[in-house]
């Protein structure tokens, strides 16, 4: 089925994609794709190389504490 995946922070819409979900496994590739999209974005508004390898990961976890996911069918 089509999903729509979407994480909130507050009222803060942090990512929505949608996906075919059939399995466990495709909804894990799903959040997946979404934190690769989430660092993504963070790579985006770096501005040294240095800086951002040091904290990358720590950011995109910053960002996702305390968020919700949101899973509604399309």
């Amino acid at each position: 089925m089509k999903l729509k995946l979407r994480i909130t922070s507050g009222n803060t819409f942090l990512y929505t994609g949608a996906y075919d979900v059939v399995d466990a496994d495709s909804f894990g590739s799903a959040c997946a794709d979404a934190w690769s999209k989430l660092r993504q974005m963070q790579l985006e508004k770096e501005t040294s190389i240095g800086a951002l390898m040091e904290n990358l990961d720590d950011m995109v976890l910053d960002r996702l504490n305390g968020a919700q996911i949101h899973v509604e069918r399309v």
